[in-house]
């Protein structure tokens, strides 16, 4: 079984990692594995930089207690009314911002879950759409041979995913 070096989660804010009750999901289970060592470096990120960590941009932290070295944090845009094409610049930025610096810290493989999905309310299929194209995009243009997971919680992503990779 290959070794998964880094996982990826988004949240509306970074510093919304040190309040616990407004975790769901994937995020909610990382930060419960990783312990509060975790919270606690995400909020000295955003307090050492002055600022929430704009949409699109990554963060990379260590992995703590999880099984895996880092964990990457990306702040997906959020679809509140009709899907635009700054959403859908933002969303494949998080995807080149979280590539890149997975790449600059030696990552090999990277586990990406769905960025900005349910309640997020970016469409599964679009999503998913942007999230394949950029990634091979990236691979080619950079040459990495970094393994790239789509990890998905639903059967619908995994029916999405499943269709796009076979293309």
């Amino acid at each position: 079984m290959t070794c998964i070096f880094a996982i990826f989660f988004s949240s509306p804010t970074l510093l919304n990692f040190i309040i616990a009750q407004f975790f769901r999901g994937v995020a909610n289970i990382i930060h419960s594995k990783a312990e509060l060592t975790l919270r606690d470096r995400c909020h000295c990120l955003i307090q050492a930089q002055g600022h929430e960590e704009p949409t699109g941009h990554a963060k990379i932290t260590p992995g703590y207690n999880l099984p895996c070295r880092y964990v990457l944090h990306t702040v997906g845009p959020i679809v509140d009314g009709a899907l635009t094409q700054e959403h859908e610049r933002l969303l494949a930025s998080c995807y080149t911002s979280c590539l890149s610096l997975a790449e600059e810290n030696a990552v090999k493989s990277l586990a990406f879950c769905c960025i900005s999905t349910g309640v997020f309310m970016f469409p599964n299929h679009r999503a998913a759409e942007i999230a394949v194209s950029t990634v091979r995009r990236w691979l080619d243009e950079t040459g990495s041979r970094m393994k790239v997971v789509f990890n998905v919680y639903k059967d619908l992503d995994l029916e999405i995913y499943r269709e796009l990779l076979r293309g």
